[in-house]
């Protein structure tokens, strides 16, 4: 397993003791729609996933906002979350920060007036941004695309990913009105899979992400070994529709995984990825190929479908 980076933020800057560590909410929830997690900057980022988990945990309960705010507020506190941990924090130390902004809320009452100048402030930073139809959200390799329109009658992708692996193309995320995680993929010699897996590091057997040194942009450097991962299995393989293929290909095919499986990749490191494997017949053992998915704002994008 990756070692810890050795980057500490500021926790104690957000504690419950008199002075500045008691202030409700900074001035970054203003900018908030406006964030983009690769040009945040270290404290910048943790202070705004602390505001936004405060918001968020204060919203869910009292009630202070309409439920395109709320989705629009949940989908910037993954997408700090994500910017937190880029910036070099370990998921223990992301978690005792949740855990302060949560208590906080917990200890405030609804109809306080720190409270009431906080959510207003959340009101008009995120009124525009949740009427927003579609979001890019880059990482370091790749891009997810967000859309929140979608077809009564033809299945169109809702979070989406592409991704080559050889001559081959992916196209991976959530499709339809279901939001189903389906991988679909078109291959150049004609071969046909019988089977695909998705294979995601299991953060209850593991203490953080895998990251091989001088990874860099290689993403199978950044998977977790067989033993320390789950694997979901395709429920159906079908043709795929025209509206879900890769740029350019004529045919496909499609297969439609478990929602666990989006649960398991919402719970990852961002800097992670993840392994679409397909499986073929062979003369004797089964043969594969492999793509890999980075793992980035999968969780911010999926929030913001809701």
């Amino acid at each position: 397993m990756a070692a810890e980076t050795g980057f500490h933020f500021r926790l104690s800057r957000f504690s419950d003791q008199k002075g500045r560590g008691t202030r409700w909410i900074g001035v970054s929830i203003g900018m908030a729609a406006l964030a983009v997690p690769s040009a945040l900057l270290a404290a910048n980022a943790a202070d705004q996933l602390y505001e936004r988990t405060l918001m968020t945990a204060a919203d869910g309960r009292c009630r202070l906002f309409t439920p395109t705010i709320s989705a629009a507020l949940d989908a910037s506190r993954a997408q700090a979350r994500g910017a937190t941990l880029r910036s070099g924090a370990s998921e223990q130390q992301v978690v005792a920060l949740e855990g302060r902004a949560r208590a906080k809320a917990a200890g405030a009452a609804c109809n306080s007036s720190d409270l009431t100048l906080a959510a207003s402030r959340v009101k008009k930073a995120f009124e525009g941004y949740s009427q927003m139809l579609s979001q890019v959200y880059p990482g370091d390799v790749a891009s997810w695309k967000a859309e929140r329109s979608v077809s009564a009658t033809i299945p169109v992708w809702r979070l989406s990913q592409p991704s080559s692996f050889g001559p081959d193309r992916l196209m991976f995320g959530l499709a339809g009105r279901a939001k189903a995680v389906t991988a679909v993929a078109t291959f150049d010699n004609g071969q046909r899979p019988y089977a695909a897996r998705i294979i995601v590091r299991d953060t209850n057997r593991t203490l953080g992400p895998y990251i091989a040194p001088g990874a860099g942009r290689n993403l199978s450097g950044k998977v977790a070994p067989r033993n320390a991962s789950l694997v979901f299995t395709a429920e159906t393989r079908e043709e795929a529709p025209l509206t879900l293929l890769p740029t350019g290909a004529k045919t496909g095919l499609a297969f439609r995984f478990p929602t666990a499986a989006a649960d398991a990749i919402s719970q990852l490191d961002p800097r992670e990825a993840v392994t679409v494997e397909f499986a073929f017949t062979g003369r004797g053992d089964e043969v594969t190929r492999k793509a890999y998915v980075e793992v980035g704002d999968f969780a911010a994008g999926r929030a913001f479908l809701r």
